[in-house]
């Protein structure tokens, strides 16, 4: 019988929640994690080596999110304006330039998007121009998006809940705002989660979006 899949939320430095929900989950099955596994949380380091040993085992894909493409292209970048976006980057003040300059082979290494028989995940979404995954995205995806590659599980904007539209599953629930950290098995439709740290309060999304979305849990 092949895996089941478990797509999880930005864990985004909650090195404690990510341990505890992949202690819950059958030891058999594939992990994919959305992105945005670095910046904010407490144990941003730990996380990252959590993620990065699930790489190499063989048991887990680490896929590239905004955050962690900021991160590479501030590293990569001699501006003034680089800079100042390391300056303010809590990956950067955490781990040091040093460790940071470590991690760069690595997180050049990861893809973009993991799909599967009928869904993809990917952090935020695709570009309905080109239909390519795009780092950053929201509405004009989630306005756009025609079914084309079946079910789309992304994370990138935080909630309360896991949230659908149409073909869309939102499952970022704001594990570094004293949320939950969520993962999603796209071939059952099962859902579990754990708590995250109590670090910041959860802001709500301002997208006009937002009423149309069906919270899941």
């Amino acid at each position: 019988m092949a895996p089941r899949h478990w797509i999880i939320g930005d864990v985004h430095g909650c090195a404690s929640a990510l341990e505890q929900l992949v202690g819950l989950l059958p030891s058999t099955d594939r992990l994919v994690l959305l992105g945005d596994v670095i910046n904010r949380g407490p144990s941003i380091e730990e996380a990252m080596e959590l993620a990065w040993a699930l790489v190499t085992s063989g048991r887990g894909v680490w896929l590239m999110g905004n955050h962690e493409k900021k991160l590479l292209d501030a590293l990569g970048s001699q501006s003034v304006n680089s800079f100042s976006l390391l300056a303010g980057c809590d990956t950067y003040r955490q781990l040091g330039h040093r460790s940071c300059q470590r991690w760069i082979h690595r997180l050049q290494e990861l893809p973009t998007a993991f799909w599967g028989e009928g869904w993809v995940a990917t952090h935020a979404g695709f570009d309905p121009v080109r239909w390519m995954p795009d780092l950053g995205i929201r509405l004009p995806f989630w306005q756009a998006y025609d079914g084309r590659y079946g079910e789309v599980i992304v994370g990138h904007t935080p909630a309360e809940h896991v949230r659908r539209l149409n073909r869309i599953l939102l499952i970022d629930t704001g594990a570094c705002y004293g949320g939950r950290l969520t993962a999603y098995c796209p071939e059952s439709g099962d859902l579990l989660s754990v708590a995250g740290p109590a670090v910041r309060p959860l802001a709500s999304p301002s997208s006009p979006l937002d009423r149309r979305f069906a919270p899941m849990i």
